[in-house]
């Protein structure tokens, strides 16, 4: 089979199907096949490997997938993409593709039937404007994971491996932080894609923690904390949890739990670390 990582041959793909690229899937296929190679290594695919692939596209990287892993399972959303797939991956025997919306698929079911329940990779090419959603519904539905390595746009994977006082830091570095260490394996320019994105991307894996590295009592309770002091970045802390409608306790509770922290009332959202985030949660919900 054609290696699709080459552009001539991606080019003779979507031809052959007159594929239309749709906007509101953010299709972007990856058309560089060094950076393939990058992905594999980062997500140290083996023979004994089941990787989950979320957004194939035409194949180009569920090809290197199969070569690699000891079964590749694949979802795409888009239905013109299936019997392209169909057609690029007939030389593989060890791939299953799924035409569903990856939030709605049961990855615990699939993890069970086909990895005896082991910690699955999970590699994907994501469309900026879901990332964070994929990404937090794999963590947050406490799927066996051993890494997922992403390719997102550049400014959300820089988003998730800062720390507090950035400017970047915000709900989505705390939560991707408290659940995995992440590592940025590659930047990506645009003209690695067909069609080229406006922006840069960036390769990045997260490594799912054994233990969290924080004690919580509430775990949703902290993430309700988290996303309402950086709703409104520009206010306290104390103001910002205290317009939220999702945080039913008063004002003098924050401010006194803050106390306890050896923290002042004015403190920004911003400036508190994960453990700062885990305490506060503590605190209030005794």
């Amino acid at each position: 089979m054609a290696n699709l990582g080459n552009p001539q041959n991606t080019i003779a793909v979507l031809q052959k199907y007159q594929f239309n690229f749709q906007k509101k899937f953010g299709q972007n296929f990856l058309i560089d096949t060094h950076v393939l190679d990058k992905i594999i290594a980062a997500a140290q695919i083996t023979k004994d490997d089941l990787v989950l692939e979320i957004g194939p596209g035409i194949g180009t990287m569920t090809q290197y997938l199969c070569e690699h892993a000891r079964e590749v399972v694949a979802v795409e959303i888009d239905k013109n993409l299936i019997p392209i797939l169909e057609d690029t991956l007939k030389e593989y025997d060890n791939v299953t593709v799924l035409n569903e919306d990856i939030l709605k698929v049961d990855i615990n079911q699939i993890a069970q039937e086909k990895n005896a329940g082991r910690p699955i990779k999970v590699v994907a090419n994501l469309p900026y404007y879901i990332t964070t959603p994929i990404i937090m519904g794999l963590f947050e539905s406490h799927v066996p994971i051993d890494n997922i390595t992403v390719m997102v746009q550049k400014e959300v994977a820089d988003r998730m491996q800062v720390g507090p006082g950035t400017k970047d830091y915000g709900a989505l570095s705390l939560a991707v932080q408290y659940y995995a260490k992440p590592y940025i394996v590659a930047n990506v320019p645009p003209n690695c894609f067909m069609p080229r994105p406006k922006v840069g991307s960036a390769v990045i894996r997260l490594t799912r923690h054994k233990e969290v590295p924080v004690f919580v009592k509430d775990e949703k309770l902290m993430f309700r904390l988290i996303r309402a002091s950086f709703n409104q970045r520009r206010k306290t802390l104390v103001n910002g949890l205290n317009n939220s409608p999702e945080i039913d306790v008063p004002k003098e509770l924050i401010i006194e739990a803050l106390k306890t922290m050896g923290l002042s009332a004015t403190v920004r959202g911003e400036t508190l670390t994960l453990e700062d985030f885990a305490k506060l949660a503590n605190i209030i919900s005794e």
